[in-house]
């Protein structure tokens, strides 16, 4: 997901554009975003990755698996095939949090410290890979990714304030050699 900074908040990814829908200028978007009722919100406004463009939702609607998008600048099927492929970003208030407890954003994992069960720091998250059965963080530890299970019984800790994520006392979690001895 890429990001970039505007006074106070954060640029995100929420959507690839895919085919037109009907004559009308709709198009399918293709999610990336947990939020698509906040994101894609009557009136928000959305912008094509890299070229400052902006978009008005007019109307959205989701259609078997598909969820389609109609802008307001957007409406010949000629205007619609023209977006195919473009990346949708949003600007987000770079303090904003999800609502559940212990959900976060990839952005606000991205970067953090990683510590052992003791304190010591041993890495840093470089990316959230997220997978069917569950999501995985990608640590860097000495140049080398490490992926470790987001689960609690795993990742007991994050603080988002300090700027950390704790790991569990788990024997070859990140540690090469421990992998190698088996």
């Amino acid at each position: 997901m890429s990001e970039s900074s505007h006074s106070g908040s954060v640029e995100v990814v929420v959507g690839r554009i895919g085919r037109a829908h009907g004559l009308h200028g709709e198009v399918a978007v293709s999610l990336r975003t947990d939020e698509p009722q906040t994101r894609f919100a009557q009136g928000a406004i959305l912008r094509i990755e890299g070229s400052g463009r902006e978009l008005h939702v007019q109307q959205t609607r989701s259609q078997s698996a598909a969820f389609q998008v109609r802008f307001r600048e957007i409406d010949t099927r000629t205007g619609a095939e023209a977006l195919q492929g473009k990346i949708l970003v949003a600007d987000v208030a770079a303090e904003e949090r999800p609502t559940g407890e212990e959900e976060y954003y990839d952005r606000q994992l991205r970067g953090l410290a990683v510590l052992d069960w003791q304190q010591h720091r041993i890495g840093r998250v470089s990316d959230v890979i997220h997978l069917p059965a569950q999501d995985l963080l990608a640590i860097d530890v000495d140049g080398q990714e490490r992926l470790v299970p987001f689960a609690s019984a795993l990742v007991p800790t994050v603080d988002l304030d300090a700027g950390t994520l704790t790991l569990a006392d788990v024997g070859g979690l990140v540690d090469a050699d421990a992998e190698e001895a088996r």
